[in-house]
């Protein structure tokens, strides 16, 4: 190995332990190195396997769903009751990144497999909110809300934070390539557009609500826990996630709108941060890794 190898080799170790570290991960990447020439419920061509290998996006949109999810009373009674969110986030973060990577960019087994295990969790959730209403975790409106808000998140962070934002075609493309997830944890009438999806999210208006638990589990996920090394870098992930929300959504969150220079400037640091972590991850991440199992290649991990 020569020494710029050599040098290559540590900073891309040094990289994905820091990663590992900010994001709870503790997936292996071994389980996207086959079947080979399995391209998965999507494949390499997919607007999903582009988006959802944007670091920044996901972190951004995935702590912006949570937030936005917790507006909902009963849907966040079956979290608020039935796990350790509020005590674990980073566990709680690790788990989703790990079954939207087992959804995007894993076989055809290791998809269904993630689906299935969760639609068994969500079978045996029930429970009353603080309402006195009865709620199912597998209920498939409240699986529908939960859909919304995290596609919406995500392409949402996407569009902000991409060099070249997808057209609107694409846009409705990732949508309706969801929908396929979404459709198999048991949602039903999913929009096919990214404007009907807006819409459709925003159409819950009237059920939701900024209660002491969703002021709660903002206060949570505004003190995300991490090293003090990465500080820095997670203020300006939270900062973000606020900016990527739908204005109805701070509204209703009873927090102004960071103003355009203020949003520019964390954009522009987000960027200027995330580079290096983009750079191991389009060398060695799940997405780089499952390429290769398509191309019927060994994964070097």
């Amino acid at each position: 190995m020569s020494w710029q190898a050599a040098i290559t080799d540590v900073a891309l170790r040094a990289i994905g332990e820091r990663v590992r570290a900010i994001t709870g991960s503790t997936s292996d990447l071994n389980d996207f190195t086959f079947p080979k020439g399995d391209p998965g419920l999507f494949g390499p061509d997919s607007i999903a396997w582009t988006v959802h290998a944007h670091f920044t996006a996901m972190m951004v949109g995935g702590l912006s769903s949570l937030m936005v999810q917790s507006l909902h009373p009963r849907a966040l009674s079956a979290v608020w009751d039935h796990s350790d969110f509020r005590h674990q986030l980073k566990g709680r973060l690790g788990r989703t990144a790990y079954f939207v990577a087992a959804t995007t960019y894993g076989g055809e087994a290791l998809a269904m497999g993630a689906i299935r295990r969760v639609n068994m969790i969500h079978a045996h959730i029930r429970g009353v909110d603080l309402q006195g209403r009865p709620y199912i975790a597998n209920e498939p409106a409240l699986i529908r809300w939960v859909h919304l808000a995290e596609v919406s998140s995500f392409l949402g962070a996407y569009q902000h934070f991409a060099k070249t934002p997808l057209s609107e075609s694409a846009c409705d493309q990732y949508i309706a390539e969801m929908r396929q997830v979404g459709h198999l944890l048991g949602a039903t009438d999913l929009p096919l557009t990214w404007r009907s999806t807006q819409e459709a999210l925003s159409a819950y208006l009237g059920e939701l609500s900024f209660d002491e638990r969703a002021k709660e589990i903002r206060t949570i996920i505004e003190n995300y826990p991490t090293d003090v090394l990465d500080q820095p870098f997670m203020r300006l992930i939270l900062n973000a996630a606020f900016d990527v929300m739908p204005s109805w959504v701070l509204a209703l969150m009873q927090r102004p709108a960071n103003c355009a220079l203020q949003a520019q400037a964390t954009k522009l640091a987000l960027v200027a941060a995330s580079q290096p972590i983009q750079w191991m991850l389009d060398r060695q991440g799940v997405c780089a890794v499952a390429r290769q199992r398509v191309q019927g290649r060994v994964a070097d991990v």
